[in-house]
């Protein structure tokens, strides 16, 4: 479900975590089973919907930061490292429960699931706009650009007294 949503970016698509708090998300995952780094990415793009890609220069050195604080090994398999969490781990992560289920909870919030297809369609109309228009404003006489910029003003205005209702 959450592929047909990957057209667009924006502060839509940021990460929900404050700094340090994707450790816990990342231990949560390998506890319920072993994964590597590619896994964990795509995991965590599933649970938010398609709104969040953590990048692999987040994912990555908070894994091996896991690995060197002894909550998590790496193995290698098919040439690949395969992260486990460590018994310190899950005492670590039980330790903080409460701190993870509040994680849990508001990246939940955060993607609001209920609207998702209503979103993610309402973000593709904005692709496809922005798309349309990036290849040919270049090419448009001041006329048609300003009729343009008159109706995306008005477009804009409407949005705002519906999201202020």
């Amino acid at each position: 479900m959450f592929e047909r949503h990957r057209v667009f970016g924006g502060p839509w698509r940021e990460s929900p975590f404050q700094k340090g708090n994707l450790k816990y998300v990342i231990l949560d995952l390998i506890k319920d089973k072993p994964r590597y780094g590619y896994e964990i990415i795509r995991a965590l793009e599933e649970r938010s919907h398609g709104f969040y890609t953590p990048s692999a220069g987040a994912v990555y050195p908070t894994l091996q930061m896991l690995e060197e604080m002894g909550y998590a090994r790496a193995t290698e398999q098919d040439e690949k490292k395969v992260y486990t969490i460590t018994e310190e781990g899950r005492q670590f992560l039980a330790e903080r429960k409460d701190l993870a289920d509040e994680i849990k909870r508001q990246m939940r919030h955060h993607w609001n699931p209920e609207n998702i297809d209503a979103i993610g369609e309402t973000m593709g109309e904005l692709g496809k706009l922005g798309r349309l228009m990036g290849h040919r404003l270049r090419h448009l006489d001041p006329e048609k650009m300003q009729r343009i910029r008159d109706v995306v003003s008005r477009a804009y205005q409407e949005i705002q007294g519906i999201l202020e209702e």
